[in-house]
Order: C-alpha cells, then sequence, then structure tokens
C-alpha cells in the first residue's frame, strides 16, 4: 500500500478525473442545507446505509464538496465504545466526537467540509474503522506520483517466504486451535469455536467428533454473524499423563445461571472431561466442571489453556471488556479506573491463572500450587501474572511461557510471562501510555510501577514485541494471534523464532503471519519479519486468523475462517500447514505424522528493556492530538453562513435531507 500522502495525491487525481461518484458522493444540495451521510458503527468497519450510492459497503469513501455543510448520522451497532474522528492526510485530527458505548445509540454532528480532510476513523478500533474521504475537484501535488514506496513504508521488513497446505476443512467453522498429546504423534486435536473437537490423523480430519458440547455453549442461533464472537469453546489441554489417566481440560462460555451477577453476559467455565480408552471419543458425559468465573461483557474472554513444565495448569482469562463504565469492572489504583487488569483482589479477571488439577482443596476440585505469589499475601491465591486485557492465546517452549495480548487502540504485544509480574494494561498498552477515556490522546508520561502501598510497588513489565495497527498510514493488524516457537524441519529459515500472526489487516478476510526473533545479546525487544504467503494475496493470507497451531513434529499451522462471526450454518474453517516456498526433493511436506527435529530452537527470555530491536517508530494516525469535537466547537470552528447551515442541520432530525 502506499503511503498515506501518495494516497492523498491519488484520491485527489481520480477525484479530478470524474470518478468521484464512485465512492458515494454525496448529491448536489442548496448552499443552506446539509447532505446527511448515515453509518452504522461496529468493530469490523464502518457500514454504509445513506445515501444510496454507501448502502451496503464497508468503509465507503466518502467524496465531498469543499465548503459544503455534512451531518453524519450513526448507529452503535455492537455495543463497544466508538467515535468519529476526522483526519487530515498526516493522521492529525481535524475533529473528533465523544465516545459512545451503547448499542443502539446514535450520533449526529454536523461539519464544513475542508481540502484537508483525508480520512474518518474511530478512535477506538483505528485499524478497521477506518474509511477515506475525497474532496472533488483537488489537484494532486506537483510532486506526488500516487506511486508511494511501500517498502520505506511498511512496519516489518518482509521475512520468508512460505505457502500454506489446506489438510482439514469439511466441517470446520471457526478452528482455533491445534493441541497434540504427549508422545502421540499420530493425531491432532482440533477446536472449532462453535464447540466441538476433531482429530485429524493420518487420514484427515475424522467424521464424527472427539467431543461435542455445543448444547452446553452460550446460544449461537441468535448471534451476530457479520460481527466478531469472541465466546465459544475456547481451549484444550491434554493432562501430562493423558496416556495413562485420560483426563484433559477444557474452556468454553456457558450460559448465565443463577449465580450469575446481574448484568454479566455469560460465564467462563474450565472443566475436566475423560476420554475413552482408545482416546477416539471425549465423553461429554464425563464432565466435572472446575471453575465458573462471571464475565461481564461477550467480548476479551480470553480462553487458552495449557499445561506447564511442573504439571500445573495455566489458563488466560481477559480482562471482561465492554465500557469501563459498565458491571465488571473493579476499582483500582490508576486513575484509569475499572478494567479488572490491574485488579488481583475482586476477581479473576484480566490475569494468568495457574492451579493444580491434581489435588482439591478448601471444596474446590482444584489446589493452589504453593508457589503461586499472592499466596499468603492480599489477592485471589489463583493468581499467576496479571495487567492483560485479553491474553487470547499461550504456549511454552522449553519452560518459558509466551501470552500474546490483544491491544484496544493502537498497538499489539507479545509477553514472555513470569510468576508475579504486571504486564501494565490499562495503565499502558504495549510500551505506551493509554488513557481510558480517549484512547487517540494518552498521556506523555504514565506509571512504570504500582504505588508503594500496591504489592511493595511492583514494576510493569514491557513486552517482548509490540507493533502498531498503523504505521505510515499502512494498514499493520488489528488483534495479535499467537503463536508458538518454531521448532520444526520443513522452514530451516524460522527455526528459533516465535511464530505468530493478526486476525486481519485491516477488517476483511486478510490475516498476516509474522516471526519474532530474539536479540543476540538476550536482551531487548524481539525483531519481527512478516512471513510472505506465497498463495495469499498481497504475501497475506485470504482469510480471518483464529489460531497458530503446532503438532509433534514443531511444525506450525494456520487455523483460519472465511466468516467474521460464528454462524453455525458455515464450514469455512481451514487448518492449513506452514510449508517450504519450494518443496525439497521428495519431500511431503503435507505429511503430519513426520518426526519431530531433535533441534530445540534457541528462543529465550530477552530482557525487558524499552529499547527496540526493530522500527518502533510512527504512533498510530489515530493518536495525533487535535481539538476536541462538538457542536459549540464546529459553530466557533467556520463562518457565520456556515455556521447557521450547522445549526439547522444539528436542529433537524427528519429524514428528508438525505440528497
Amino acid at each position: 500500500m502506499a503511503s498515506n500522502t501518495s494516497r492523498r495525491g491519488f484520491l485527489a487525481a481520480t477525484a479530478t478525473a470524474g470518478l468521484a461518484g464512485v465512492g458515494g458522493r454525496v448529491g448536489a444540495q442548496p448552499s443552506n442545507a446539509a447532505s446527511t451521510i448515515r453509518l452504522g458503527g461496529e468493530i469490523p468497519g464502518w457500514q454504509g446505509r445513506e445515501p444510496t450510492a454507501v448502502r451496503g459497503e464497508t468503509n465507503p469513501t466518502l467524496v465531498l464538496e469543499p465548503g459544503r455543510i455534512y451531518r453524519i448520522e450513526w448507529e452503535n451497532v455492537d455495543g463497544t465504545r466508538h467515535n468519529v474522528a476526522l483526519l487530515d492526510a498526516d493522521g492529525n485530527t481535524i475533529e473528533r466526537t465523544p465516545f459512545v458505548t451503547e448499542r443502539g445509540a446514535t450520533q449526529r454532528f454536523a461539519f464544513e467540509a475542508t481540502a484537508a480532510m483525508a480520512e474518518y476513523v474511530c478512535e477506538a478500533h483505528p485499524g478497521s474503522m477506518r474509511g477515506d474521504i475525497r474532496i472533488a475537484g483537488e489537484e494532486p501535488s506537483a510532486t506526488d506520483d500516487g506511486s508511494g514506496d511501500d517498502e520505506d513504508d511498511r512496519f516489518m521488513p518482509p521475512g520468508p517466504t512460505v505457502r500454506t497446505e489446506t489438510v482439514a476443512d469439511g466441517p470446520l467453522n471457526a478452528p482455533l486451535g491445534l493441541e497434540v498429546v504427549p508422545d502421540d504423534r499420530d493425531r491432532r486435536y482440533v477446536v472449532d469455536q462453535i464447540g466441538r473437537i476433531y482429530i485429524h490423523g493420518p487420514d484427515g480430519l475424522a467424521d464424527e467428533p472427539f467431543l461435542d458440547i455445543t448444547d452446553r455453549l452460550i446460544d449461537f442461533s441468535n448471534a451476530r454473524t457479520d460481527s466478531i464472537e469472541e465466546r465459544g469453546l475456547l481451549g484444550l489441554a491434554f493432562h501430562p499423563e493423558f496416556g495413562t489417566n485420560r483426563r484433559y481440560y477444557v474452556r468454553y462460555s456457558a450460559p448465565r445461571n443463577r449465580g450469575t451477577p446481574e448484568g454479566y453476559t455469560h460465564i467462563e467455565r474450565l472443566s475436566e472431561f475423560t476420554a475413552g480408552e482408545d482416546a477416539q471419543r471425549g465423553r461429554p458425559g464425563s464432565e466435572r466442571v472446575l471453575l465458573d468465573i462471571p464475565s461481564p461483557h461477550y467480548t476479551h474472554n480470553a480462553g487458552s489453556v495449557a499445561f506447564g513444565p511442573e504439571g500445573y495448569l495455566y489458563m488466560g482469562m481477559g480482562d471482561g471488556g465492554g465500557s469501563k463504565l459498565e458491571a465488571g469492572h473493579a476499582e483500582d489504583w490508576y486513575a484509569n479506573n475499572g478494567g479488572n487488569g490491574q485488579d488481583v483482589r475482586e476477581n479473576l479477571l484480566g490475569s494468568v491463572l495457574r492451579i493444580d488439577v491434581d489435588s482439591e482443596e478448601d471444596g474446590n476440585p482444584y489446589a493452589i500450587p504453593d508457589g503461586n505469589p499472592l499466596v499468603g499475601e492480599p489477592g485471589l491465591n489463583e493468581q499467576f501474572a496479571w495487567g492483560f486485557r485479553n491474553p487470547w492465546r499461550m504456549s511454552f517452549s522449553d519452560g518459558t511461557l509466551f501470552v500474546v495480548d490483544v491491544g484496544e487502540s493502537n498497538y499489539e504485544e507479545v509477553n514472555i510471562v513470569e510468576k508475579g509480574e504486571n504486564y501494565g494494561w490499562n495503565v499502558r498498552e504495549g510500551n505506551h501510555c493509554y488513557n481510558t477515556g480517549s484512547p487517540a490522546d494518552p498521556p506523555t508520561v504514565c506509571p512504570e510501577r504500582t504505588p508503594p502501598d500496591v504489592r511493595g510497588g511492583e514494576p510493569l513489565v514491557d513486552p517482548i514485541v509490540e507493533y502498531p495497527h498503523v504505521y505510515e498510514g499502512n494498514d499493520v493488524g488489528l488483534a495479535v494471534i499467537g503463536g508458538h516457537v518454531y521448532d520444526g524441519d520443513a522452514i530451516p529459515a524460522l527455526r528459533g523464532t516465535y511464530v505468530f500472526g493478526d486476525y486481519s489487516r485491516d477488517g476483511e478476510p486478510r490475516g498476516s503471519l509474522f516471526a519474532a526473533t530474539p536479540p543476540e545479546n538476550g536482551d531487548g525487544m524481539w525483531s519481527l519479519e512478516e512471513l510472505q504467503v506465497k498463495d495469499g494475496p498481497d504475501d497475506s493470507l485470504d482469510a480471518y486468523l483464529l489460531g497458530v497451531g503446532q503438532d509433534a513434529a514443531g511444525e506450525c499451522y494456520a487455523l483460519t475462517t472465511d466468516v467474521l462471526g460464528v454462524d453455525p450454518s458455515t464450514t469455512t474453517g481451514e487448518v492449513r500447514k506452514l510449508v517450504p516456498e519450494t518443496p525439497a526433493r521428495g519431500a511431503t511436506t503435507a505429511d503430519p505424522t513426520s518426526t519431530k527435529s531433535t533441534a530445540t530452537g534457541d528462543a529465550k527470555k530477552a530482557g525487558t528493556a524499552n529499547d527496540s530491536g526493530t522500527r518502533t517508530g510512527g504512533e498510530a494516525a489515530s493518536n495525533a492530538g487535535g481539538p476536541g469535537f462538538g457542536a459549540l466547537a464546529a459553530l466557533g470552528a467556520v463562518g457565520s453562513v456556515a455556521a447557521a447551515a450547522i445549526a439547522r442541520a444539528l436542529a433537524d432530525d427528519g429524514d428528508g435531507d438525505d440528497g
């Protein structure tokens, strides 16, 4: 993609060439009338509603005439925090509206179009909710040929070239996990978010599921299929002694029950099951519920579970999602009140937990490891580490725990997690200060540790990897997806790197795959490269990425879907094995039963220094400062004639001025 400045010149050129109407230009109006643009706002993107030219489009291009008054009316479709900001070509904010968090709420505002306007965005979700503004009649810059320089504008340099081979599809809806049983090289277990687990063996994907608990999950029959759905069957881990005890553990989203607090949407449940002797059937009737955690919102559920090298079970919990003013958010020590990441006393949200599933104590069907950091201290004993927003996936490599944390507005991160550490949310997003009230205006200075009276002033730990949603006007990603240290033989260039990805580059089914390499001196940020997926568009995947799995041979798999939400009627999910660009002579790259390499990889814990081993410059476009937006600000910023037109537009809520 060309740089923002180059794209701006291109848009101006196409407008003067007579293509303005293609992007949804609002028709000519009397000089004292406002043209109305109606949109629906949700995380996947702005949905065009009116005028007819933009109806049904996602992030439609708005072609405006300079000096004309326009009114935008938009509805909050998904109940997530959104606003509208108008940006110039350099990403600076020209105008912005307050945030709206209530589903179904409508916000209206009027403005005078100027030649400086280049984009409109939601500042909370600038990667996916971002559309172009074309100014009709504007001449391109004489020094701007519209070609851009893609290489200079990329946040990550290109990495090794790979292909993907689909090894399983069929009945899959939204596969997000691929797990293996210790010492079993013949089978991989594919976790489908819809509520089923399938065995993938030498003959492909089994016709019947290993486990089907769709009847125990939240009801997907009325779920939105055009919006992200984060609930479902979210995690699977096999007991280290599965070969003899047949026990395995599942995380899923269950409906509310009698004990669910008011205002909470569902329960996040951890259960133990016992498989049959041949390990071909998961025996749903064997379920033993270990832990029920009420969840306030449908988002930020995390869900990954994994056994550590000492035999304890680890589980990621998101911060509960939703607005920080809604139910379920505990007060904490920082000015960004609520969010649960900085709280360790009120609930188990926003944390990585660790429990002993081989023992019971205090009436619970599990025990607390003696080494857990809050044993004997103020706080909940299940806590292992905290300060997370949405630790979506986790994995161990040589005893090191890698956890990705999905960001809010501007940055994504990967962490190496250790006992009793605080990973910063919502004081910081990645390495950067964060402001829940105005994500686009984060403070320049924020605490580097908690106050002395909060666990002795513990430091806020930096991630080993960070990347922005937007860099130099180009989309980088929206939601980080973990991730394993590559330990296979098929792609030597990846050995010892942490292979992970991003759900979508720009809100469309276009996921990305990345590789992170530890610094040679073992200190500082890891360097990043973007894998070049030869069989995908623009060297990326042609689908949404939900997970990155790993088999017993150390090879990695991309778990994808074409559907934005969870639609029980679709089966677009696929398991794709990463293979070399050119297979070696005689190689059978799709063979899932290959023998694991004896190499162990060289990814070890790096330090948490602030300095980055890769490019970290360039704030997301939505970080730029600008005036606050509102009717009074708009009236003060334009002339009296325009102000009168804006006042009339704000007073008129009818539907007769669409243009």
